[in-house]
Formats: structure tokens, sequence, C-alpha cells
């Protein structure tokens, strides 16, 4: 699964990881604002790496969760999914708008493959001070470079070169930003 192999998601090892993951998320989602010490403490079990000052909005919801890597300064918004059936890797200083969606999970094209109910995982990395807008989704294999912008709404199904603005369905690169721009967007 983690190679980019076709695999079966209805493996007996794969649901019950899932079980798991979903009864953290679970308690996660339940959480009140003033609990930030049972926040941290749950992300850590629920993610392979948790950076300093890492703070996500419930309700979240992933698949597995051992996948993602989350730098520092990471910020989650209300309500976003990341289905982290390949690695999910997030730098420092990563916000995310809300209703944000990050897939790595791919289906079949051929309808004879995608009812044999097999998929593949494709890695998503995003690097270091990355904003993603709301509503924002993320298809697999996606890479986004350090320091861009993609505005609310969009659909990224390819990767994004550092220091751009990214907007659409399909995104795509609006305009290139430099060291003295202010985001408006």
């Amino acid at each position: 699964m983690l190679n980019a192999q076709w695999y079966n998601p209805l493996d007996q090892t794969l649901r019950e990881l899932r079980l798991a993951t979903r009864q953290l998320l679970y308690k996660f989602n339940k959480t009140s604002p003033e609990q930030v010490k049972i926040r941290r403490t749950l992300q850590q079990d629920l993610f392979a790496e948790v950076g300093r000052d890492v703070f996500i909005e419930p309700p979240f919801f992933c698949d597995y969760g051992q996948h993602i890597r989350l730098g520092d300064k990471v910020f989650f918004n209300f309500n976003c999914v990341v289905l982290d059936v390949g690695c999910v890797t997030i730098g420092n200083n990563v916000f995310f708008g809300p209703a944000v969606q990050i897939y790595t999970v791919n289906h079949p094209l051929g309808a004879d493959e995608r009812r044999s109910g097999i998929e593949q995982a494709l890695p998503i990395n995003i690097a270091d001070d990355v904003w993603i807008g709301g509503g924002v989704i993320i298809c697999p294999g996606v890479s986004i470079g350090a320091r861009s912008v993609i505005a609310a709404g969009s659909v990224v199904t390819q990767d994004v070169p550092a220091d751009v603005v990214v907007a659409g369905n399909p995104g795509r690169v609006l305009r290139r930003l430099n060291a003295d721009t202010t985001a408006d967007t």
C-alpha cells in the first residue's frame, strides 16, 4: 500500500488499523477547546510525527493517522479530511482553511478493476510556509512547493512549484510570488 502498489483495503489488518484510528478521532473530536493537553496527547498517539505548536480544530478526519507527518506550527481549521492511505508529509508553518480534503487514495479507471475493490495510494508532500484556502481538494501524488498559496475551492491535480498562487479546477498557476508579496487571496 505504502509503495504505490494496488492493494485490497478490506484486508483485516487494515480494517483493524482504521477502527483504532476512528476510536482516537472520536475522542479527539469530542474534546473541548480548553482540553489542549488532551488534544496534544491524542495527536501524538494518532500521527507519525507532530511538530511544535500544531493546532487542529475538531472535527478532523483521517484513515490511519500513522501515515501523516506534521511539521512545526501547522494549523488545520474545522472539518478537514486527510485520506492517508499513502504518506502525507506537511512542512512547517502550513495553514489549512476549513473543509480542506487531502486524498492519497486512487482507484482504477476501468469498471471491472474498480469492482474488484482494489486501491492504490500516492504520497502527498506539502512544503514549508504553504497556505491552503478553504474547500481545497488535493489529489493523489501531488507535491506543493514552499511558500505557495492555494486559493479557496481549488482542486490541485498536479504538482505546484514554490512561490506561486494557484486557483481553479483544475488548479492553475495565476501568478508568481516574491519575497515582498503580501498574499491578498
